[in-house]
């Protein structure tokens, strides 16, 4: 099982080759079917790709990432390759250009092995939006992953691929690595191109790394990160703040983060835990305001909505997408197609967005999140200016039963420790932090000042000493 880059490097200096490797990944997919990780497996190219790549080892010249196994979230675009979203409305798509995050990596020579099944245009927190049924969790298949990156998650956990690329819009790659004991990555909004990934809600959207050990995310992310001309929202920009200059560690974390009453008993021990381990070795402590908490969830939604609402509505069977057979005129073919083509999580989510941007309810319900949101910004750029990062939980609970969870707004409850960083546009990621005694995993999360990945990772390491 070839689960981090280093496994990858050892087994092609012993003498594999990186066809083998790539064989051995399809037959553990084969074999680990009953997950439903993947949708699609790209056996052929993956394999015409391996026998390039073992051509470029002789020779002497392959990339940083030969041999290594990627696994593609559903709505991150591959030229010659289907693309769906998880969604009947894109069914047999197929791509004309490849994500620019993802072309990357393929020119380091990385293997792209297959697709993995999302929450429905990324639209979920549990993976059961998807036109191609749920992903199963792989510590427990009667429980959710997480989402809307669940196929991802559980791809890296279980040693389907290396790497797993997701998508983060509120918290979309790092609610699910907390689930499934991996770690999650979500950049810098800009940081990432968004050049190649399905929009969901323009403004929250960055594509992210699924890895099993913090040396692979940071690999990717540097290999990945950069100003791209196709996305005029990406930024060429690094702060490097050495850790080893300083004279103390300076860690911030909210009272009503650590204490909060929906947070599971035994992950508010851990947390809590944590805090005492840390004071004891001279690392400093600092308590951090944060009034904002309950506007949240609730901002994010509000604007999230919007977003998508203007962003889906290219999806009308018209231009490209799913056509009803039924339909009869124009107006019609746009009803029916839509209403075919999207699943119930989805056609909430565009009527709720459609609705606080009508006449009427704009300023009442957009403008004042826009408002909300900038004061989150203004309160989270204060937390830098006393600490070097700042922890949270990364999730209320662990991981649920299928099925459990049927009240939406419960479900939208799920990102309540995951969206602030996408309203602030703030670096973050989940590491795995312990295992609950239901045998579910969860992850502790870590926030930095935007553009300062290097901070995270490097108290990424730091703290999983003390864990």
């Amino acid at each position: 099982m070839y689960k981090t880059i280093a496994d990858i490097n050892e087994a092609l200096h012993a003498g594999q080759t990186v066809s083998s490797i790539v064989e051995s990944s399809i037959s553990k997919i084969k074999e680990k079917s009953s997950l439903n990780a993947f949708i699609e497996v790209f056996e052929e190219s993956a394999r015409s790709v391996a026998a390039a790549v073992d051509e470029k080892i002789k020779k002497g010249n392959a990339g940083k990432l030969a041999g290594v196994i990627v696994g593609i979230k559903d709505n991150i675009c591959y030229k010659g390759h289907k693309v769906s979203a998880s969604s009947k409305i894109l069914s047999n798509f197929e791509s004309l250009y490849t994500a620019t995050v993802l072309q990357r990596l393929i020119d380091e020579d990385a293997i792209i092995i297959g697709r993995l099944n999302c929450d429905e245009f990324a639209m979920g927190s549990s993976n059961e939006n998807s036109f191609y049924g749920n992903v199963n969790n792989n510590f427990n298949e009667k429980y959710v992953p997480g989402g809307s990156s669940g196929g991802s998650a559980v791809a890296v956990s279980a040693g389907l691929c290396t790497i797993a690329l997701g998508s983060d819009t509120g918290g979309s790659v790092r609610q699910p690595a907390s689930w499934t004991n991996t770690f999650g990555l979500k950049p810098t909004y800009g940081c990432f191109s968004r050049y190649g990934l399905i929009a969901y809600a323009s403004s929250f959207d960055q594509i992210g790394v699924f890895s099993n050990c913090i040396e692979d995310s940071e690999l990717i992310f540097e290999l990945s990160r950069g100003e791209d001309p196709m996305d005029s929202t990406s930024i060429s920009k690094v702060i490097n703040n050495p850790i080893q200059e300083k004279e103390k560690l300076r860690i911030g974390y909210v009272k009503e983060y650590m204490n909060h009453e929906g947070i599971d008993p035994e992950i508010k021990t851990k947390l809590h835990e944590l805090k005492s381990k840390l004071d004891s070795n001279n690392i400093e402590l600092v308590e951090c305001e944060f009034p904002y908490l309950d506007y949240l969830v609730p901002t994010y939604y509000v604007l999230s909505t919007a977003e998508a609402s203007s962003n889906l509505s290219r999806f009308d069977g018209v231009h490209y997408g799913h056509r009803s057979d039924a339909a009869e005129g124009v107006e019609d073919t746009y009803k029916k197609s839509r209403t075919e083509g999207f699943g119930n999580e989805v056609k909430r989510r565009i009527m709720t967005g459609t609705f606080v941007l009508s006449h009427g309810y704009y300023d009442a319900y957009y403008t004042k999140a826009q408002k909300v949101r900038q004061l989150v910004k203004k309160s989270t750029d204060t937390f830098f200016k006393n600490v070097d990062v700042m922890i949270f939980p990364t999730t209320a609970s662990t991981a649920f039963e299928q099925g459990s969870v049927k009240d939406p707004i419960q479900m939208y409850l799920q990102d309540i420790f995951t969206v602030h960083a996408n309203l602030s546009g703030n670096p973050a990621i989940s590491i795995p932090f312990g295992t609950h005694s239901n045998g579910m995993p969860f992850g502790l999360q870590l926030m930095s000042d935007r553009f300062n990945e290097k901070e995270l990772f490097s108290y990424s390491r730091i703290l999983k000493s003390y864990l």
